[in-house]
């Protein structure tokens, strides 16, 4: 496989979903996974000891490590094969076979973990096949993976609905409340927020001090885990020290947006201490 090439037949796939041509998308989509699977096969053989992903930034495979503590030697199988079978689930969504999108996403997951939007996008078949509780799990694991904050706002609009349906509006309140603060522009959460005002899902029905407790009870955070601003702080400081200034501030203002300005703020100061001990140590 050739990951130029590879990548020049997805946007070709993806011009023919925008153009309205699903069955030759997924007909090309199909033969790429095709290849892509004896490609694998035979080149990337899975041990105790040694695994493959496709993670394409630094800081997915730093998050990986940190969230996911694999002890196994991770190798980058070169190619956007998470894209490739996300891709080829929504061609298989477009021409209505779900269960194959389904098994699209989820090895658009095993590829790289830390993409949500495929976590949360398999959350959404599950539903609508009927299984809540693949859809719930898949959705509370992104609480932990999250690193945008649109992701983890549809996680908590998720939840919300979950609440509202078993009867519980306070705690559906609080997570719609908690996706608020996030200020993203998120079309779920726009849909979510306009259906409940006024009513006892209302976020405004429930104050700042009550949201926390709320969704601890249910077993949620209230906010994104800390240890992803911490990877995306790391790697900034990392891309500043190479020269690569513009990567250092789109990460640095991504764990902004993830965490809030001081928090996020609070963490570099932490990173930078920890860093000032080190190369004490070193020069001493």
């Amino acid at each position: 496989m050739d990951a130029t090439s590879m990548t020049d037949e997805l946007t070709r796939a993806e011009g023919y979903m925008v153009q309205g041509q699903d069955e030759a998308a997924r007909d090309l989509l199909s033969r790429l996974a095709e290849d892509a699977e004896e490609y694998v096969d035979r080149n990337c053989p899975v041990t105790d000891e040694l695994q493959w992903f496709s993670f394409p930034t630094l800081f997915d495979r730093l998050a990986y490590r940190r969230v996911e503590n694999d002890p196994r030697e991770l190798r980058d199988v070169g190619e956007p094969l998470d894209r490739l079978y996300a891709d080829l689930a929504l061609a298989c969504v477009h021409t209505g076979d779900y269960e194959m999108a389904a098994a699209s996403l989820r090895q658009a997951v095993r590829w790289n973990p830390m993409a949500c939007e495929h976590r949360l996008n398999l959350a959404d078949l599950c539903r609508i096949a009927g299984d809540m509780n693949e859809c719930l799990a898949l959705t509370y694991s992104v609480f932990e993976r999250a690193s945008q904050p649109g992701h983890l706002a549809r996680a908590y609009v998720t939840f919300s609905q979950y609440f509202q349906v078993s009867k519980k509006p306070k705690a559906a309140a609080a997570a719609l409340r908690a996706a608020r603060r996030l200020d993203v522009n998120e079309s779920a959460l726009a849909v979510a927020l306009d259906q409940a005002a006024g009513g006892e899902c209302d976020p405004d029905g429930v104050g700042d001090d009550e949201v926390e407790g709320l969704l601890a009870a249910e077993g949620l955070p209230e906010g994104a885990n800390a240890d992803l601003a911490i990877c995306m702080l790391m790697c900034a400081v990392d891309y500043a020290r190479m020269g690569q200034g513009d990567e250092a501030t789109r990460l640095t203002l991504r764990a902004r947006d993830l965490v809030g300005e001081q928090a996020a703020m609070a963490l570099m100061q932490l990173i930078r201490s920890d860093e000032d001990e080190v190369d004490d140590a070193n020069a001493s």
